[in-house]
């Protein structure tokens, strides 16, 4: 066992201030969860005050042991930890808990709290983060450590709770976690046996030590409130290297609450005055709401001035090691700040350029430019890279104790899949990807929206987007998926046309940093649209741009995205032999091009014109651009097992179909 930094009597009284600090700002707020951070504030305490290893007056820096409250409703476990360890987080702001601008929300949110590493809340989210940052951890450790020395050998903690394991996602990420042998994390359960309902044997009675086991985690369980005993399995565990770890903390919801321990009216309730008494009484805790003991403040400050010390050691080995590895150090900074060349547009147009195909082909073809131009860019798929073009040719794939390459796999597993992409990218180092079936982002959605919320720069590649999957039949035919996506708030979804728009929209992905991006690509070939000689690719940056266009005043303006936009070109050449004269507008990024400026949408939709909008889905996307009276040419029923080419005359989706609808419209 390693030799606490911290005696016991010293560990106790700090993790007690913890208990009352979430217990007052719960009361304060009248409205929280005490039960968790009464019951793990032991164990968090051990941890951070004995083994994390961080700055806070750098809370970013790169070799940081990373924290996740993966059961991020026992928010104010974390924030106390924050506030007593010298964060940006003063005593004000635990007293606005859960308050209008406070930094203090109800679950942690990343980008808003200093020092929180990812933004938990919906369960099991923050367990699949933590194996993409150990993923990245080890990849970029790969990359960087020397004989001499190392700048990347930190470890990824996290506590998790029983809601965090019964969600599906944590077994998936579990499973990933163990195959890779991701001996750089330690994860603690605070197996408190209390849910919402009750006790958790109402739904739930599952040998948890065996799940882990059959994963190949290495496994302790514990009394969680025993100092000695979490001191010894928190060693135990950072001295394994070979395969993640699970300390499995038996411990008591709203420990030393006479009428709330082991109650599940702990779980999401204030104590209430009375109960906080006696709670108080109990404990031996003789200080008035939200006061600190002094030696606790001392207890934290000497942990932080060692922290101090060992930062200081880093940064000096960091400068040698930078300077002698030159080669390794311009690696080193081209991917934590994501450097993205000037040349990147015109090189990606380049790989394409004149070429028809399935825009799931030709991305992969530009991924390879891209993978050529920036280190950073890594990913893979849940099981389908043959089919979403989704590999870097010419690197080798991420194995157990083999991190050097840059193709990942996932396996079926779409929902850790997206959280692992959010973990790669919230480390640092890295811009990740991860491609699926656009059908299947039903099983990554919870984590493309926390990627959203988060603003982070994860990459989704999703394939196969329409009905046009064709005999592989409804079950794999998106139909409501782009439309119900683009109701994501910050989430740039671009749907291209052909090889120059696949191009242009890998553009936008990479150098769009401050959110998530999903490419809808096609499974069937699309030939190359014809543009104008003023066609200027600045304008299909600007989400919507025109196409084609007859001269003077259209009678009729048609959108179109992704594969319908040929098909919209011809509907336009088949109108003017009918002395309809139409304007087709290409309209990849639909978000993009709401948010341009009212002149340039007027510019391409004129004012007064009737306006059509053609997509192989629902349509209730386009209905701010379509307004009343715009007509909207789609699907809205699921598809059917039959070759491509018989579902778009099924459907009405070729071009005299589509021109008889939109013949018909102006009639009206």
């Amino acid at each position: 066992m390693q030799q606490a930094v911290i005696p016991a009597d010293k560990a106790r009284l700090c993790a007690d201030a913890i208990r009352f600090l979430a217990v007052d700002a719960v009361e304060k707020a009248n409205s929280g969860h005490p039960g968790l951070p009464m019951g793990a504030a032991d164990c968090a305490f051990a941890l951070w005050g004995n083994f994390l290893s961080f700055n806070p007056e750098d809370p970013r820096w790169p070799n940081r042991d990373r924290f996740i409250l993966s059961a991020g409703h026992g928010s104010m476990l974390l924030y106390s930890l924050l506030h007593l360890f010298g964060y940006d987080l003063p005593l004000e702001e635990l007293k606005n808990f859960r308050q209008w601008g406070s930094k203090t929300p109800g679950h942690p949110e990343f980008g808003h709290t200093v020092g929180v590493e990812v933004t938990t809340g919906p369960l099991g989210q923050g367990f699949a983060n933590g194996v993409g940052m150990a993923i990245a951890g080890l990849m970029a450790a790969e990359r960087f450590n020397t004989a001499d020395f190392s700048p990347i050998d930190h470890t990824v903690y996290a506590l998790a709770g029983d809601g965090d394991l019964q969600e599906g996602i944590s077994y998936e990420a579990a499973a990933l976690a163990g195959h890779l042998k991701l001996g750089n994390m330690v994860y603690i359960y605070d197996d408190n046996g209390i849910t919402i309902e009750g006790k958790t044997n109402l739904a739930w009675s599952e040998d948890v030590a065996g799940r882990f086991n059959a994963c190949g985690w290495h496994v302790q369980k514990i009394d969680g409130h025993d100092y000695a005993q979490i001191m010894a399995a928190i060693a135990a565990a950072k001295a394994e290297t070979g395969r993640p770890s699970m300390i499995i903390a038996t411990t008591h919801i709203a420990f030393g609450s006479p009428g709330k321990q082991d109650s599940s009216g702990a779980h999401g309730s204030p104590l209430g005055k009375d109960e906080i008494a006696a709670t108080r009484a109990n404990l031996g805790w003789q200080y008035a709401p939200f006061d600190v003991p002094e030696e606790v403040r001392a207890v934290c400050r000497d942990r932080v001035e060692a922290l101090k010390g060992r930062y200081t050691a880093w940064q000096r080995g960091f400068s040698a090691w930078h300077a002698a590895n030159p080669e390794k150090a311009k690696l080193w900074d081209e991917m934590w700040n994501k450097k993205i060349p000037a040349s990147l547009a015109d090189e990606l147009v380049a790989a394409v350029a004149g070429k028809d195909g399935a825009t799931r082909s030709l991305s992969g073809a530009i991924l390879q430019k891209a993978a050529a131009l920036i280190p950073a860019l890594v990913g893979g798929s849940a099981d389908l890279t043959p089919s979403t073009n989704s590999d870097i040719k010419g690197s080798p794939s991420v194995q157990p104790g083999a991190f050097a390459g840059r193709n990942l796999h996932f396996g079926v597993r779409e929902h850790a899949m997206g959280a692992v992409v959010n973990g790669m990218g919230l480390y640092g180092c890295f811009i990740p990807y991860g491609a699926t079936f656009l059908v299947f982002s039903d099983y990554c959605r919870p984590a493309i929206r926390l990627s959203a919320l988060m603003k982070l720069q994860s990459l989704f590649i999703f394939t196969h987007d329409s009905f046009f999957v064709g005999e592989d039949g409804p079950t794999h035919q998106p139909v409501e998926h782009v439309a119900s996506l683009r109701m994501i708030p910050g989430l740039q979804l671009i749907r291209p046309a052909d090889g120059l728009e696949t191009a242009l929209a890998w553009q936008a992905a990479l150098q769009h940093n401050n959110g998530p991006t999903l490419l809808i690509l096609t499974r069937q070939k699309l030939p190359v649209i014809d543009r104008p000689a003023s066609f200027d690719r600045a304008d299909a940056l600007k989400g919507g741009y025109v196409v084609a266009a007859p001269t003077g005043r259209p009678d009729v303006v048609i959108m179109a995205s992704g594969s319908e936009v040929h098909v919209a070109v011809e509907t336009a050449k088949i109108l003017a032999t009918q002395g309809i004269a139409a304007r087709t507008v290409s309209v990849p990024n639909l978000g993009e091009f709401q948010a341009q400026p009212a002149a340039y949408r007027d510019e391409v939709l004129p004012a007064g014109v009737p306006r059509v909008a053609f997509e192989a889905g629902r349509g209730e996307s386009w209905g701010t651009l379509l307004g009343c009276d715009g007509l909207f040419i789609g699907i809205d029923h699921f598809g059917a097992s039959a070759p491509d080419k018989v579902l778009a005359e099924q459907f009405g989706f070729t071009a005299p179909q589509v021109a008889e609808k939109i013949a018909a419209f102006l009639k009206k």
